[in-house]
């Protein structure tokens, strides 16, 4: 799944002998990773003649790889290429004359499509080689040394698991050690991820964002000290009849009962008065399986409820309640003359959409982020925005909705095969038509709001390992 890199910012410094290089703010979902010189990311992108095959055959090699996780960035940073070869995306050429302006805005551009296009392949990010260079990258950036520490991991209801770790380890690590604890079965590991969450004064709660796997939680949330976020568990697919492969196991159950009761107690899931009495009833009794089972047919179950945040439909200046989740994008919003207006986008009916950074109106304030998406209603394709501190939370939620809808058509197909006779599986083979989905990379623009062109945007027919 292609991550959310960007570069917000480049600053340009001078070294101890007088040069003076560029520093890149490199950006995951909209919150800085870490930064780094265009010369570092060269040396990780670092061609070499040998192949991965040699690579495979040669076990002496492949151990020292493994012994030397801890490289330096700029150590690692040679073995990109090396592991992978053609499979790397083209690196930003050198330039050998002094930047102007432009080629230094064309150079930032350029290293951001780089950074999204290499996380296309899964292999790359799951590599010691990837996952080395960004912990070093965090690291070395917040000044944090690998040492010992404590980390609070939350459960939805309030709860929390204390973790034994180390400053470098991952969020696969960290999930991995949770799950652990809570007795949750490695097969099922995958249907959880971890988030940075925020409670607010007024009892409200936000999903800040989705962690990386290869991201270091411990890192992030010293970085992020001023949102005063903390790191949660929580269920990540937005499929609500996947929770019948999650009811087997003790632990699984568990997270989804409590999450489930989290949603309904902050009004995200909406049952109705009839609906609320039988769903305390069976709280009180700790009966968790019928509680899930009826909670699944309520509105909203299985969905992310974004914060309130403005739309230009149906015109401009409305303020919107988004939950995204099933197969929809719904919004409840409220006009200029105080009626409300709910709204049901289906990802159907979606073509494209794009997240972009419009920059602060006045110095001081925080930057917006707004995501729009190209929407087919009554035969006519028009763009939808929302102006929203989440739009990269949104845009995963997208994803993650296409990906399981790909997935589940595939597994259908293969079973229509199966059951076939014989003789109509040789005359044709049943197909998948794949939706055509489009989406562009990160897109920063500084405080005028501009038409989409069709050069802002990536056509391709989207594959699994796309999304």
């Amino acid at each position: 799944m292609k991550l959310h890199f960007s570069i917000a910012a480049a600053e340009e410094l001078r070294e101890r002998r007088g040069g003076r290089y560029v520093l890149y703010s490199v950006c995951l979902e909209g919150f800085l990773l870490g930064k780094v010189r265009y010369s570092q990311l060269r040396r990780w992108d670092a061609q070499s003649c040998l192949c991965p095959s040699a690579l495979h055959s040669s076990s002496g090699f492949i151990r020292k790889i493994k012994e030397r996780v801890t490289w330096s960035s700029v150590e690692a940073s040679l073995l990109l290429r090396r592991l992978f070869g053609s499979t790397v995306p083209a690196f930003p050429p050198k330039f050998y004359l002094a930047m102007t302006k432009s080629m230094a805005d064309e150079r930032r551009s350029q290293l951001e499509q780089y950074l999204q296009n290499v996380t296309l392949d899964s292999n790359i990010t799951n590599s010691d080689v990837f996952i080395g260079f960004f912990r070093k990258l965090q690291q070395d950036t917040f000044k944090i040394e690998t040492q010992r520490a404590s980390l609070d991991v939350y459960l939805a209801d309030g709860s929390n698991i204390r973790l034994d770790i180390q400053t470098s380890d991952t969020a696969e690590r960290i999930l991995e050690v949770t799950s652990y604890k809570m007795g949750l079965s490695r097969e099922l590991i995958g249907y959880f991820s971890l988030f940075f969450i925020q409670d607010h004064s007024d009892g409200a709660l936000s999903v800040v964002k989705k962690v990386a796997e290869f991201e270091l939680p411990y890192v992030s949330l010293q970085s992020m000290k001023e949102l005063h976020c903390k790191l949660g568990i929580r269920k990540w697919y937005m499929d609500p009849s996947l929770d019948t492969l999650l009811m087997d196991c003790r632990a699984s159950m568990n997270l989804l009962y409590i999450q489930a009761i989290q949603e309904i107690e902050r009004n995200w899931i909406k049952p109705t008065e009839g609906e609320m009495q039988e769903l305390e009833f069976l709280q009180k009794t700790a009966n968790k399986r019928k509680f899930l089972e009826l909670v699944r047919e309520m509105q909203f179950y299985g969905y992310i409820r974004l914060d309130p945040c403005i739309c230009d439909y149906p015109e401009v200046g409305c303020s919107a309640d988004i939950y995204v989740g099933s197969n929809e994008i719904n919004c409840c919003i409220k006009l200029p003359t105080n009626q409300t207006k709910e709204v049901s986008f289906k990802i159907s009916r979606l073509r494209c959409w794009q997240v972009t950074l419009l920059g602060a109106e006045k110095d001081g304030e925080e930057e917006t982020l707004e995501l729009r998406f190209e929407y087919r209603d009554s035969d006519k394709w028009q763009w939808i925005i929302f102006y929203t501190k989440q739009a990269f939370l949104m845009s995963s939620c997208l994803k993650k909705i296409i990906s399981e809808q790909m997935m589940k058509a595939s597994k259908e197909a293969q079973e229509m095969e199966v059951k076939m006779p014989e003789s109509t599986k040789n005359s044709k083979k049943p197909s998948i038509q794949q939706k055509q989905v489009v989406h562009s990379s990160f897109i920063p623009r500084r405080r005028f709001l501009v038409q989409p062109n069709k050069e802002d945007y990536v056509f391709e027919k989207i594959k699994e390992e796309d999304l």
